[in-house]
């Protein structure tokens, strides 16, 4: 029992690693593609990085209708398809 209990908790570290580690590359893709500096992605931003991206899908994505992607809307957006995933994540 003791080692199964060692075994869960080992997998939810790694689980949990996973996890920080795309965050982590979403948030450094972000400072990336982030021409002005400001912590967010403009339309013209994710624009000039995915030049398929159309206004509805920019719109799509912006779901506090602010105008700009901050890091939980790019991650989100990146977990339902509608970002591709930074190409160091392979």
């Amino acid at each position: 029992m003791t080692k199964f209990i060692a075994i869960l908790i080992g997998m939810g570290a790694l689980a949990n690693s996973a996890v920080a580690q795309s965050s982590m590359t979403m948030a450094e893709s972000v400072v990336e593609l982030d021409a002005n500096g400001d912590g967010v992605m403009t339309i013209d931003e994710m624009m000039a990085a995915y030049p398929e991206m159309t206004a509805d899908q920019f719109s799509q994505l912006d779901t506090n209708g602010d105008g700009a992607l901050d890091d939980a809307e790019m991650v989100a957006g990146q977990e339902q398809g509608l970002i591709p995933a930074p190409a160091s994540e392979g």
